[in-house]
């Protein structure tokens, strides 16, 4: 019986481990130009891989095309650990 809650409490505990922390970073600037292939994004200097269920808002908060907002300046919300892009988002002129 020890066996089997010891075995039962180590899977239970076992999966925090893969739990992100939530932890973003922005990532700020004019987006210079985007890798369709890549989904790789070129922002100032920093190029920043797009995530597959990345949200990309303009500045009210309406869906766009990315493709819509190069030349423009945005900030890009990525992971702290996987530094993939999960949002972009226009700046107000």
């Amino acid at each position: 019986m020890k066996k089997l809650l010891a075995i039962l409490s180590i899977v239970a505990l076992s999966g925090s481990i893969y739990a992100g922390c939530g932890v973003k970073v922005a990532v700020a600037g004019e987006l210079s130009g985007y890798d369709k292939e890549k989904k790789e994004l070129t922002v100032g200097t920093e190029k920043v891989t797009l995530d597959a269920s990345a949200k990309i808002v303009d500045a009210d908060g309406k869906e766009v095309k990315i493709e819509d907002l190069v030349g423009k300046k945005v900030t890009v919300s990525t992971d702290k650990h996987t530094k993939k892009g999960e949002e972009v988002k226009a700046d107000k002129a």
